[in-house]
Order: C-alpha cells, then structure tokens, then sequence
C-alpha cells in the first residue's frame, strides 16, 4: 500500500465553492513545488522566485497564500506532519490486538517514512537543523500531533496490561519509550536509508521491544 502524504487535490474539497477549490488546487501545487525543490536543493538554496516558477504561478499568487519562505515551509511541514500522524492513528485504530497495534506501529512508520522520503529529510533537517524561523505556534502544533500519538500508544499499552498480555507497568512511560525508540529509527534511516532497504523491516527491534513488555508466563 502506498502512503505518500502530498497532494495538489483532495476528495474533500468537491463540494466546496469553485473559487475555493481553485484556492486549494493552488496552494497544493505550490506546496508540492516547494517539497521537491527542497529536497532536491535544500531549504536553504530555494528562492520564492523559483518555487513561483517551477509551479507557474506569479509571485502575487505565492504571496497570497505564503507571508514567506519561511511561513511556507512551515505550511508544508504541518500539513504533511498531519497526514502523517492521522494515517498513524488509523492503522492503530484498525488493530485491537494490543500486540499486533504495537507491531503496527513499526511497519506503518517505516511505510510513510520510505514513501515520503523527501518529507522524512526536510522535517529533520529544518527542525533540527535551525534554518528556519520555529515559531511557538509551529511547536504547539507539533507538539499536538505528538502528545495524541503517546495518548494513543498508552492505551493500547494499558489495554494490554488489562488483558494481562503486557506487564504491569506505566502505560505512558511504555508509550514514551515506544516512541523515542521509533523517532531514533528515523533519524538513522533518514542518514542511511540504503542500509534500512527492503531487507530491514525493523523485526529485530521490534522484537527486541515486545521481548521486554510481554508478560512472562510466570508471572
């Protein structure tokens, strides 16, 4: 199954006005440009100007929607960070055996991560790299996204300790581990994603995680 995030058109824009929609179309097609010349280029060696030409729009166009470049990478990074995390949450969602939704949680990032490549490298570039302006807006988005993501891992961890499958132990610290341990695998695969190819699914550390909540038969 694919995942790739990015869209210039949504299904949910159908019954809106036709100078809505046309809205929409456009700053989809600039935020599309902006991804590709971003990652084929870096953020940093990217002008409006050729963002503005590479969609075929004129300047007034991109400043009507976009205050900036800056303003513009942002849009992007939380759009594409809000797909991210609801495809996430529904695959999680999809799984109520407590075992199988945490198994998920390692191929489904994987899955996004190797199908929005470019995505993958700009979000950790530009919000670790400091290249852009991170407003307290931007963060309290992101920091949204995360803070449902762990809610959503702790109840499945606390449904699971219920079900006597996991061990008794801090539902959100569980989800806190889960979580630094996948945003590790990111980074890394976002350094070398040949050496995290088809061959590398993650299952030895999955493995090696599910090994340390599953509860002993003995116990």
């Amino acid at each position: 199954m694919s995942y790739s995030m990015l869209r210039a058109t949504d299904k949910t824009t159908e019954n809106l006005p036709r100078r809505e929609r046309l809205n929409r179309q456009q700053r989809g097609e600039i935020l599309k440009t902006a991804l590709k010349l971003f990652s084929e280029k870096s953020y940093p060696n990217v002008s409006m100007q050729e963002i503005a030409r590479e969609a075929e729009f004129g300047m007034g166009t991109i400043y009507k929607f976009f205050s900036s470049k800056d303003d513009l990478y942002r849009s992007l990074i939380l759009r594409l960070a809000e797909r991210w995390h609801h495809t996430v949450l529904q695959a999680l969602e999809q799984e109520r055996n407590p075992v199988r939704a945490i198994e998920r949680c390692f191929t489904i990032h994987r899955e996004l991560f190797f199908d929005n490549l470019p995505f993958a490298r700009l979000f950790f570039a530009g919000t670790e790299g400091g290249f852009i302006d991170v407003t307290a807006a931007f963060q309290r988005d992101l920091r949204k996204f995360r803070d449902e993501y762990l809610k959503k891992l702790a109840s499945i961890f606390k449904r699971g300790i219920k079900a006597n499958v996991f061990r008794d132990a801090d539902p959100h610290h569980m989800a806190l581990a889960l979580y630094g341990i996948i945003l590790t695998f990111l980074f890394r695969m976002m350094e070398d994603p040949a050496g995290f190819g088809e061959g590398e699914d993650l299952s030895s550390v999955r493995d090696i995680f599910l090994k340390g909540i599953l509860k002993n038969e003995r116990e």
